[in-house]
Protein backbone atom coordinates (compact mmCIF):
# COMPACT_ATOMS: atom_id res chain seq x y z
CA UNK A 1 0.00 0.00 0.00
CA UNK A 2 1.14 3.47 -0.90
CA UNK A 3 2.09 6.16 1.51
CA UNK A 4 -0.47 8.91 1.88
CA UNK A 5 0.44 12.15 1.85
CA UNK A 6 -0.39 15.01 3.98
CA UNK A 7 -2.64 17.88 2.27
CA UNK A 8 -2.02 21.96 2.45
CA UNK A 9 -4.45 24.23 0.97
CA UNK A 10 -3.51 27.58 0.43
CA UNK A 11 -5.35 30.53 1.22
CA UNK A 12 -5.30 31.74 -2.56
CA UNK A 13 -6.84 28.34 -3.60
CA UNK A 14 -9.39 28.12 -0.96
CA UNK A 15 -10.62 31.57 -1.59
CA UNK A 16 -11.23 30.49 -5.54
CA UNK A 17 -13.21 27.06 -3.67
CA UNK A 18 -15.67 29.35 -1.39
CA UNK A 19 -16.41 31.01 -4.47
CA UNK A 20 -17.94 28.07 -6.79
CA UNK A 21 -20.81 25.94 -6.70
CA UNK A 22 -21.65 23.56 -4.38
CA UNK A 23 -21.40 20.87 -7.58
CA UNK A 24 -18.01 22.05 -8.93
CA UNK A 25 -16.71 22.54 -5.24
CA UNK A 26 -17.50 18.99 -5.05
CA UNK A 27 -16.17 17.63 -7.85
CA UNK A 28 -12.88 19.64 -7.28
CA UNK A 29 -12.73 19.20 -3.30
CA UNK A 30 -13.01 15.01 -3.91
CA UNK A 31 -10.21 15.39 -6.90
CA UNK A 32 -7.90 17.58 -4.04
CA UNK A 33 -8.39 14.59 -1.53
CA UNK A 34 -8.02 12.13 -3.94
CA UNK A 35 -4.15 13.22 -4.08
CA UNK A 36 -3.26 12.57 -0.93
CA UNK A 37 -3.27 8.31 -2.41
CA UNK A 38 -2.08 9.58 -5.69
CA UNK A 39 -0.13 12.50 -6.15
CA UNK A 40 0.72 12.24 -9.62
CA UNK A 41 -2.54 10.77 -11.12
CA UNK A 42 -2.34 9.98 -14.71
CA UNK A 43 -3.79 12.78 -16.20
CA UNK A 44 -1.74 15.21 -14.35
CA UNK A 45 1.44 17.38 -15.84
CA UNK A 46 4.70 18.83 -15.12
CA UNK A 47 4.72 22.56 -14.47
CA UNK A 48 7.31 23.91 -17.04
CA UNK A 49 9.65 25.98 -14.73
CA UNK A 50 8.33 25.19 -11.25
CA UNK A 51 10.56 22.52 -8.97
CA UNK A 52 8.01 20.11 -7.88
CA UNK A 53 5.14 21.76 -9.53
CA UNK A 54 1.95 20.03 -11.00
CA UNK A 55 -1.44 20.02 -12.34
CA UNK A 56 -4.44 18.17 -12.71
CA UNK A 57 -7.76 18.87 -14.57
CA UNK A 58 -11.28 17.97 -12.72
CA UNK A 59 -13.87 19.42 -15.57
CA UNK A 60 -13.94 23.18 -16.02
CA UNK A 61 -10.69 23.92 -13.30
CA UNK A 62 -7.28 23.19 -13.13
CA UNK A 63 -6.04 22.79 -9.78
CA UNK A 64 -2.33 23.63 -9.31
CA UNK A 65 0.12 21.72 -6.11
CA UNK A 66 3.47 21.04 -5.11
CA UNK A 67 4.86 17.66 -3.86
CA UNK A 68 7.14 17.57 -1.30
CA UNK A 69 8.84 14.31 -1.34
CA UNK A 70 10.85 14.64 2.14
CA UNK A 71 8.02 15.58 4.18
CA UNK A 72 5.17 13.82 2.35
CA UNK A 73 3.21 17.03 2.01
CA UNK A 74 0.89 18.00 -1.17
CA UNK A 75 0.53 21.88 -1.14
CA UNK A 76 -2.74 23.21 -3.44
CA UNK A 77 -1.96 26.92 -4.25
CA UNK A 78 -4.01 27.66 -6.68
CA UNK A 79 -7.55 26.77 -8.43
CA UNK A 80 -8.76 28.10 -11.76
CA UNK A 81 -10.59 27.30 -14.31
CA UNK A 82 -9.23 25.61 -17.24
CA UNK A 83 -9.41 28.28 -20.58
CA UNK A 84 -8.88 31.28 -18.36
CA UNK A 85 -4.93 32.46 -18.36
CA UNK A 86 -5.76 34.10 -14.87
CA UNK A 87 -4.79 30.40 -12.98
CA UNK A 88 -1.43 30.96 -13.94
CA UNK A 89 -0.58 34.36 -13.24
CA UNK A 90 1.79 35.03 -10.64
CA UNK A 91 3.41 32.09 -10.33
Amino acid sequence: MSERYSLMIAKTAEKELLKLQPKFYKQIASKIFSLQSNCQPHDCKALEGYENGYRVDQGEYRILYTIDEQSKLIQVFRVGKRNDGEVYRNL
